[in-house]
């Protein structure tokens, strides 16, 4: 993206995998959640099973682990683009193939966009908004021309199109195939299935890739079986018995208690907390600014003082986790003190669209650390209430003029969060505010969320060490009211739209750093969110039969470069 990347042209494999890795044996992987009912994980219509992108379809580039934004050739040979990239040219390998032997070809390539923009999940339609026109030139060789000059990211970003078959999407229904298993080119293919139980992927024994650089040492086992359990406590007992062989430990609690007995102490099951460097981005419960109770920011903001990180730290956590204060959280792009210099340059364009907090205070989430109270921060955050037109009445928090109660719902799917929620749910109750908790399933919740159907839910916005046109599908007012976007906040204001704008046409890594630094600071003064906490390590178990190379990126733990030992 900026810069010279780290990998030459004549680079074998990366230096994160073992090229020597053995295949063969299986991995078996969990997934808590209540099933799927999809195939097909490019629409937005219900639940598609786990590893389909990641091992179904293949792509024109891809990234490494271990930098903030490379990408390297795998269905691409080569990648033609001027200094301004306005236009790409992606010449195909002759030798990338689907699985039914059908060659790879720019036909397939220019089907997949105008299909995804045409019956894809909406993200696809802002993700390649600034594509102004597609040309297959010949069989192996497709042109994108791209409408947006300044976005430099768009060569890269096309790169990461899953390429699908022309040849078979033509003679079936794009997104009403449900179960059938698609066609697919990457290293897997699916063998076994039973919805709502398991999903089985068989390596491809000729697969067309694998002794590219770019895949040399990865995708090591003959068969990856995902199991899928309702219940994250049945699931932990699962890997205990042995039932499954790796698992990515999400739970303060089961972390500093689970993870003990005779098949840990004899290294049957190892567990290891290893450091990554990417960055965490904001974890937070999320505000859906779109219901009148939330949109005053006052209102956010009086809530946030509510959630005692602290007590939760020390009580739930087990003092494992630090507490969020950016969107860009572990990372340098994160916005810190007050703004200065470059940063400050491009905040004093929107001085007076901007609260002045922006510009005098350093933004920190409430917290109950040395002095502070939680008693002093919900006078704080009754002071905020009355700002806002709120007044008790009989014990209830009403708005002055309408009468309405404060009140609200906190949508979830995963029934560990309660214990989180439900202390949380007591303080804003002190406040007078009429607050309940709904559990549902994991189709249900994510027909709600699709739809912006909730008052509060948690959520994780993933962040890379290069942010770009993903910006404008979290935070862009020509999404707000896109079903199935991921503007689940809801914002909707000029600046942030600007600045968006902006972080997409850094010409350099140091504009990017100030840019992403100033929407950061916005987006965390907007009030749209209440930040949770992050971890700098990846927490895992697995079965001692498995070997993982020597070197982890910075990106961190990638179980696809992992083999079956003795």
């Amino acid at each position: 993206m900026h810069g010279e990347p780290a990998y030459g042209p004549d680079f074998s494999h990366f230096k994160y995998v073992n090229p020597e890795a053995p295949k063969g044996g299986r991995l078996r992987l969990a997934v808590t959640a209540n099933g799927y009912d999809t195939f097909n994980p490019l629409v937005a219509r219900g639940v598609s099973a786990a590893g389909l992108q990641q091992y179904l379809y293949e792509t024109l580039l891809v990234p490494s682990a271990d930098e903030p934004f490379s990408a390297y050739g795998l269905v691409a040979e080569s990648v033609e683009t001027p200094k301004d990239r306005s236009y790409a040219v992606y010449n195909l390998r002759p030798e990338a193939r689907f699985h039914d032997g059908h060659p790879i070809t720019a036909e397939d390539v220019a089907f997949t966009f105008n299909l995804l923009m045409e019956k894809g999940h909406p993200f696809y339609r802002s993700y390649y908004a600034g594509v102004s026109n597609v040309t297959v030139e010949s069989e192996d060789r497709v042109r994108f021309d791209f409408g947006e000059a300044t976005n430099r990211e768009l060569p890269l970003i096309i790169g990461q199109m899953p390429i699908l078959p022309k040849h078979y999407w033509q003679e079936h229904s794009f997104g009403e195939e449900g179960l059938t298993p698609p066609l697919g080119s990457g290293p897997y293919r699916i063998s076994e299935f039973e919805a709502g139980r398991y999903i089985t992927y068989q390596r491809v024994e000729d697969y067309w890739a694998a002794d590219l650089p770019v895949r040399k040492g990865r995708f090591n086992f003959d068969l990856i079986r995902f199991d899928y359990y309702s219940d994250e406590t049945v699931s932990l007992e699962a890997f205990k018995a042995g039932d499954y062989d790796y698992r990515r430990e999400m739970s303060a609690k089961n972390w500093a208690t689970a993870y003990s007995g005779d098949r840990f102490s004899s290294g049957q099951i190892i567990t290891e907390a290893i450091e990554h460097r990417r960055p965490a981005g904001m974890q937070a419960f999320v505000f859906n600014t779109r219901q009148d109770v939330f949109s005053d920011p006052k209102v956010r903001e009086a809530i946030s003082y509510a959630f005692d990180f602290d007590w939760a730290n020390r009580n739930l956590f087990y003092d494992q986790y630090e507490r969020t204060d950016s969107y860009f959280e572990n990372s340098e792009l994160a916005s810190s003190g007050l703004p200065q210099g470059r940063e400050l340059d491009i905040l004093d364009n929107y001085r007076e669209q901007l609260p002045e907090d922006v510009f005098k205070e350093d933004y920190t989430p409430p917290s109950t650390e040395g002095d502070r109270t939680l008693r002093d921060n919900l006078r704080k955050a009754m002071t905020l209430l009355q700002e806002a037109g709120y007044e008790i009445r009989d014990g209830a928090m009403v708005h002055e003029k309408t009468g309405q109660p404060l009140s609200f719902e906190f949508l979830l799917f995963q029934k560990s969060f309660e214990r989180v929620v439900l202390p949380f749910k007591n303080n804003l109750e002190r406040l007078g505010m009429e607050v309940s908790v709904r559990l549902v399933d994991t189709n249900q919740y994510v027909e709600r969320v699709q739809n912006f159907d909730f008052d509060i839910i948690v959520h994780s916005f993933g962040q890379s060490d290069s942010p770009g046109n993903e910006q404008r599908d979290f935070w862009h007012s020509s999404v707000v009211d896109l079903k199935g976007s991921r503007n689940y906040a809801g914002v909707s204001d000029p600046v942030v739209d600007e600045l968006v704008e902006l972080v997409i046409q850094a010409p350099d890594r140091e504009a990017l750093i100030h840019r992403t630094r100033a929407l950061d600071r916005v987006l965390l003064h907007g009030h749209y969110v209440v930040p949770n906490w992050h971890l700098s390590m990846d927490r895992i178990a697995y079965w001692s039969f498995l070997e993982r190379p020597s070197t982890t990126p910075k990106n961190g733990v990638d179980v696809d470069n992992w083999w079956y030992g003795n």
